[in-house]
């Protein structure tokens, strides 16, 4: 009885696979082309600061995102609007990423520096899991970031995330940027309209607010900010971290929200209301 060498047969249907692969992409007629620089930092240079440039990029940034502790958990709260300079690129970004089923990361800045930084900080979480049996701290996973980053410092990253969770020590919340900066503390706002988020969150903030109350004081910090900045707006999204888990509590338009702070009407100022500028 006679032995089949497959490993031959394989080879050969593999060589004649790859030929007629080759023989098609010899047919098409496409345009190559390199990448136009191997570090992001040192392009941007040459586009934006270089004296030679023909039309400087503006890398105007725009956001509002906040988060908080209070006795019932955090609170993560961010606007929806991505900008590029003057040009509002779109209304319906997602600005929270969801790491785990417990820990959640805010995007400010570049936002492909925070969604694949932040999308690695997950798989990362998720090989710590596995490894260790257990769930990650928010500490851990926010110190994780840090050290990425701090890593790729000068090459042109541009972040400013928050990292809030529950682990076995309770609720926690840090800020992480691109320069490698770790802080951890009790409120947090980022992005160009939070000195107008901070005015409304110091001012209405209680320690042992109701959940409710608590959400309403996310909406409405962020709501004020977005309708002052211009670089912040589309819809408002409201996160609760609690011991089994975050949960996205609500999603509202800023143009229904002006109409319910500011007493206004859909078809314009309400005759009414003597409270109206």
């Amino acid at each position: 009885m006679s032995m089949i060498d497959f490993d031959k047969i394989s080879t050969g249907l593999n060589r004649t696979y790859e030929s007629d692969i080759l023989q098609e992409l010899d047919m098409v007629d496409t345009q190559h082309f390199e990448m136009p620089a191997c570090k992001p930092g040192d392009f941007l240079e040459q586009v934006w600061d270089h004296p030679n440039a023909p039309k400087p990029i503006e890398m105007a940034h725009g956001t509002t995102t906040l988060a908080f502790q209070y006795a019932g958990g955090v609170i993560v709260a961010v606007d929806s609007k991505s900008t590029q300079g003057s040009y509002v690129a779109s209304r319906t970004v997602k600005k929270v990423i969801e790491i785990t089923p417990y820990l959640l990361g805010t995007m400010a800045g570049g936002a492909a520096d925070c969604s694949y930084w932040e999308r690695e900080l997950g798989r990362q979480c998720r090989l710590f899991e596995l490894r260790n049996k257990e769930m990650i701290s928010v500490a851990a996973a926010s110190k994780i970031l840090a050290n990425i980053v701090y890593g790729y410092k000068g090459y042109g990253l541009s972040m400013g995330t928050m990292v809030t969770g529950w682990d076995k020590t309770g609720p926690c919340l840090y800020y992480v940027d691109s320069e490698g900066t770790r802080l951890k503390g009790l409120r947090f706002a980022v992005g160009s309209g939070s000195t107008y988020a901070y005015g409304v969150l110091d001012s209405g903030f209680d320690w042992n607010m109701t959940d409710e109350q608590a959400c309403e004081l996310g909406r409405r910090s962020v709501y004020h900010a977005t309708h002052r900045d211009a670089m912040s707006g589309g819809f408002i999204n409201v996160y609760h971290v609690q011991k089994d888990g975050w949960k996205k509590i609500s999603s509202d338009d800023c143009f229904q929200l002006y109409q319910k702070y500011y007493n206004v009407k859909a078809t314009g100022v309400d005759p009414n209301n003597n409270n109206n500028n």
